[in-house]
């Protein structure tokens, strides 16, 4: 892919992807709120503006690197600051604020789905920018039910393994997160991994891509 094509490519996936990451940064704070924690609203991050959320190497760095390697562009956002100790009920809590930034990334993403078909079926299809919509829309539902899955991965600190630590005692809940100091390394052979022809994250989203791909499919059914 040339110059052109990479920057047409990033034009075309930054709305979808900034959405997503501040989206889903944002709902945790929210839900955070919801059970007494207002940390993250005093630091002004239950927000939709992309610069609070910013992160250097998760918005910037990582999606440039993917575009210019000429894979889907990936990335996150700073994580929200939440102190689980203001919960009023600690662990339906920390079930929820964790889950609420995931959740967040599935609804996008059906609605991106809903808006697909809708732009599908009744714009035409010789309006100026026709294509450039149905494909910032398709992107859009990829990056969120992609970050709504890969959040929900029981690796700590990953929004799934907050989920699972709800349920431990706390000794258990302990011993679980440190594991979060072999998660990077863990992500990394993955992706190297991938390199090699051998896709395991393409596996593990295989039922999160059928599921939305069968949303798309229904709603295009609904209004054809």
């Amino acid at each position: 892919m040339d110059l052109s094509g990479i920057i047409f490519n990033i034009a075309q996936s930054l709305p979808g992807f900034l959405l997503a990451i501040v989206v889903h940064e944002a709902a945790h704070g929210y839900m955070a709120e919801k059970f007494g924690d207002n940390t993250a609203r005093a630091a002004g991050r239950v927000s939709l503006n992309p610069a609070v959320h910013y992160d250097p190497w998760g918005t910037v760095f990582f999606p440039l690197l993917g575009a210019f390697m000429g894979w889907a562009i990936i990335g996150w956002a700073k994580p929200v600051p939440v102190d689980a100790r203001r919960f009023k009920n600690f662990r339906k809590g920390l079930f929820w604020v964790s889950f609420a930034g995931p959740l967040s990334n599935f609804i996008l993403g059906t609605f991106s789905a809903l808006f697909f078909a809708l732009v599908y079926t009744y714009i035409p299809s010789d309006f100026a920018f026709y294509s450039i919509f149905l494909q910032m829309l398709r992107y859009s539902i990829f990056i969120n039910f992609i970050l709504g899955a890969f959040n929900l991965l029981p690796l700590p600190p990953l929004d799934g393994s907050k989920m699972v630590a709800s349920l431990l005692s706390y000794d258990a809940m302990r011993k679980y997160e440190e594991l979060a100091r072999y998660t990077p390394a863990l992500i990394l052979g993955i992706f190297m991994l991938s390199f090699m022809g051998i896709h395991i994250l393409g596996s593990i989203f295989m039922p999160v891509q059928v599921l939305a791909n069968s949303i798309l499919v229904f709603f295009l059914s609904l209004f054809a």
